[in-house]
């Protein structure tokens, strides 16, 4: 499985298809969301079908409302420079409550939990090297659209997935399948 890279590629390790360029899922989301949380299966399910075939790219969108989503994100981020982002990104969504009320520190100790470097998450906490990544991403996701999350694009569709995920892993498989035949 790959980890999300810069361009944040979070594509898994199952099935293969051979198309010469990868069709490109982002997800617009945040790891203290809770609807971010319930598009895990739909995306687990995506990344098994497709595999390599189809990127899916975390992008960033904190919404102010999370206290520590924007520190989550640039916790992301350095998870992601460790070689560990997917894994990252699984594990703080599913203690999404306790980031919540525990703040930062659960960032760190889910880092340590996971083999990462620790000390290195503090530090990239506290010294910011990440932000200008999360806030590009962010002014990024307002100019086309992005108003919560989570939010696909692919394809040059925008899927709101806040309100409700239903259908929605139907409505990429279409599209990926149409970028796929090409």
């Amino acid at each position: 499985m790959s980890d999300p890279q810069p361009a944040r590629p979070a594509s898994g390790e199952a099935a293969e298809h051979h198309s010469p360029e990868p069709a490109v899922l982002d997800v617009w989301c945040e790891l203290q969301c809770p609807d971010c949380r319930g598009s895990l299966a739909d995306l687990n399910t995506l990344r098994a079908r497709y595999g390599e075939a189809l990127e899916i790219r975390i992008r960033h969108f904190p919404l102010e409302k999370h206290k520590h989503a924007h520190a989550a994100a640039q916790a992301l981020e350095e998870a992601i420079e460790q070689g560990r982002g997917w894994p990252y990104a699984e594990a703080v969504l599913a203690r999404a409550e306790e980031l919540g009320a525990r703040g930062e520190v659960v960032l760190v100790d889910v880092a340590r939990e996971l083999g990462l470097d620790a000390e290195e998450m503090d530090t990239a906490l506290i010294d910011g090297r990440h932000i200008l990544i999360v806030d590009a991403d962010q002014a990024e996701g307002k100019a086309i659209g992005v108003a919560g999350t989570p939010t696909y694009v692919i394809g040059g569709e925008r899927l709101d997935g806040g309100k409700s995920q239903e259908g929605l892993r139907e409505r990429i498989e279409a599209i990926a399948d149409r970028l796929l035949a090409r």
